[in-house]
């Protein structure tokens, strides 16, 4: 519950209580009157009875009497102060000689039972009622807050079964494996019969937006079962203790309707090799992954609990949960293929109008390495595209729009000095020359010197199929490509700008992991001395210092031969670059068959692709 809401509740409920004591509990307050016309109405006979509370008198007149404070409003209750000089009066007599009905009530008069518990209780009660209500909103102190209740999401209606596997394209190999857990769940009699057990759990490793949370869904689906889903950083809190009531709890509720899936997404997040002895948070998540372990090993196949996980890091997972009895299948969700990527269009596209024109098998060759995540938001932005252009449908002019902006962000039209667009010509011109000459470069697709997000320009590059692997001619060559902007300012000008920072970031990268992880220089050998980004202190043994060095010098090495490449073929080839940049100067973009006619060159293979990826 967010703060705002906090205190507008506290104020309703002080609001209802303040109209329960004051407007409801509250009795009529009768008007003060003057003595004397307390007597005047006594001898007039108009009182028709009196409570005498010590030298306090109240009573009801028999008809209305005007209220001596204001003359425009009458009272019936009224109440006076007896004198104390008129003690000897003869009150009572005349009372009595009027018929006034005469009562009397002690000075200290004590509440009624219920009023006492309620003003005596009632406040605490409230407060304590507050406490244990928003404590359970918020996670609160132990079992009153509910805090060491599992968060996880249950999934169990209509509208969260409509997920099946007819709803996952392009990871065929990993559907087929946990089509298995979907014939378990149907029909466990089968597998019992010949002692047969599914894995307990199934880990599902891959990179972001390949399918993995989608296809969890999908098994839940098809098996028709409750699926409960919840994020491994769920279960850790400040209080030591709470991962594992949380991790409990979810399994206790799993095991209740049985046969059911349980879902931990970024298993990582708790799932790290342990060791190190931390304290604090270091040791919650330890706490946490050991319950993990215990409930995973502690029932049997015959209880129908499945766990099925995700992580982008399988690498990094305590091997405990990769033993068999635990996590004892994996299975790899990787990017599509080019028909994989076809088949995912397919079903983003089912409601998506799409023009006659538009060939998803093009489509699908000009997005290599993209995964069903982004194939989804390709579709989603042409769709957009088109609405705001006013299309009847999504044109291939639509999904070519979005595939560039995806890829390298919205156009800017900004006023950019002319010695600057030309040496940005210039720039992209060298990257583009470079791809085309180079052996083993992948195919230049686009030239632009349209601004587009942090770049005043863009040359785009894309294999002709799909790469599983590169040999050292093309990281060579793309080493040399993206030197290519550098050595052509330093041709032209001689001179350099900032504008190659991304290029050199991208250059050293390259360089690095060929050098240290690749195996890729003579002087290093093959062995991996540099782990992979994000590995820091999960790779291999950190190398001595002399190694390190020489990494940096291979690495710098490597990088200068490469430039001195640029270079030289940059000079030899001169004409072709300054057409380049002269046609960039008049069209700002240069499209595939445009760019190798202006510069000359043979495109050795040819694909029907239009939109590629940046180099």
């Amino acid at each position: 519950m967010s703060r705002r809401a906090f205190w507008v509740t506290v104020a309703v409920l002080l609001a209802i209580n303040w109209l329960i004591t004051s407007l409801i509990l509250a009795e009529p307050d009768p008007v003060p009157v003057p003595y004397t016309t307390f007597l005047e109405q006594v001898e007039d006979g108009n009182v028709a009875e009196v409570t005498s509370r010590g030298d306090t008198i109240e009573g009801r007149f028999v008809d209305p009497v005007a209220d001596p404070a204001d003359a425009a409003s009458v009272t019936v209750d009224f109440t006076t102060e007896r004198p104390t000089f008129a003690n000897d009066d003869p009150l009572l007599e005349l009372l009595r000689d009027r018929d006034v009905v005469v009562n009397a009530r002690p000075i200290e008069e004590p509440a009624p039972f219920w009023q006492v518990v309620v003003f005596s209780f009632g406040p605490t009660l409230l407060l304590v009622g507050l406490f244990v209500f928003f404590m359970r909103k918020m996670g609160g102190m132990g079992g009153i807050g509910g805090l060491g209740r599992s968060k996880a999401t249950r999934y169990d209606d209509e509208a969260a079964r409509r997920v099946t596997f007819d709803d996952v394209a392009g990871i065929d190999e990993a559907e087929a494996e946990l089509a298995e857990l979907v014939d378990f769940l149907r029909h466990p009699d089968k597998y019992a019969r010949l002692g047969g057990t599914i894995p307990r759990g199934v880990l599902l490793s891959g990179p972001p937006g390949t399918g993995k949370t989608l296809l969890a869904r999908a098994v839940a689906g098809e098996a028709d079962v409750p699926f409960f889903s919840s994020s491994a950083s769920e279960f850790i809190e400040m209080v030591v203790g709470v991962g594992a009531s949380r991790v409990r709890d979810l399994f206790s509720e799993a095991k209740k309707l049985a046969p059911a899936i349980i879902f931990i997404d970024e298993l990582d997040a708790v799932g790290r090799a342990r060791g190190g002895g931390g304290v604090g948070g270091h040791d919650e998540r330890e706490q946490t992954l050991n319950q993990i372990l215990t409930e995973m090993d502690g029932f049997s196949g015959s209880e129908g609990v499945i766990v099925l996980a995700a992580t982008n890091r399988p690498e990094i997972l305590d091997s405990a949960l990769l033993r068999p009895g635990r996590f004892d299948r994996q299975v790899a969700v990787s990017p599509p293929d080019q028909a994989g990527r076809r088949a995912i269009l397919e079903i983003h596209t089912r409601g998506v109008p799409l023009a006659e024109s538009v060939d998803l098998d093009v489509v699908a060759s000009a997005t290599p390495g993209m995964a069903g995540a982004d194939l989804r938001n390709l579709v989603n932005e042409a769709a957009l595209s088109a609405a705001r252009l006013g299309h009847d449908q999504v044109e291939t002019q639509d999904l070519t729009d979005s595939l560039e902006k995806i890829l390298l962000g919205v156009e800017r039209r900004i006023v950019i000095d002319p010695d600057e667009r030309e040496r940005t010509a210039y720039h992209e011109s060298g990257h583009a020359l470079l791809g085309m000459l180079e052996p083993g470069a992948d195919p230049v697709r686009k030239i632009s010197i349209i601004p587009r997000g942090q770049a005043l320009g863009v040359t785009l590059q894309t294999p002709d199929a799909d790469r599983y692997s590169h040999d050292t001619a093309y990281l060579r060559g793309r080493i040399v490509g993206a030197l290519g902007g550098r050595a052509a300012e330093d041709v032209v000008y001689g001179t350099v700008t900032t504008g190659a920072a991304s290029d050199l970031e991208q250059v050293t990268r390259i360089a690095r992991n060929m050098v240290g992880r690749w195996g890729m220089s003579e002087a290093v050998g093959l062995v991996t001395v540099l782990p992979a980004p994000g590995m820091e202190g999960y790779g291999p043994p950190p190398a001595s210092p002399q190694t390190l060095e020489l990494v940096d010098r291979e690495v710098r090495r490597l990088v200068d031969e490469c430039y001195a490449i640029a270079l030289t073929t940059l000079r030899a080839h001169r004409p072709q670059l300054d057409a380049l940049a002269a046609a960039l100067l008049e069209r700002e973009t240069l499209d595939e068959a445009d760019a190798y006619a202006v510069a000359g060159v043979a495109r050795v293979t040819k694909v029907d692709q239009f939109d590629p990826r940046q180099n």
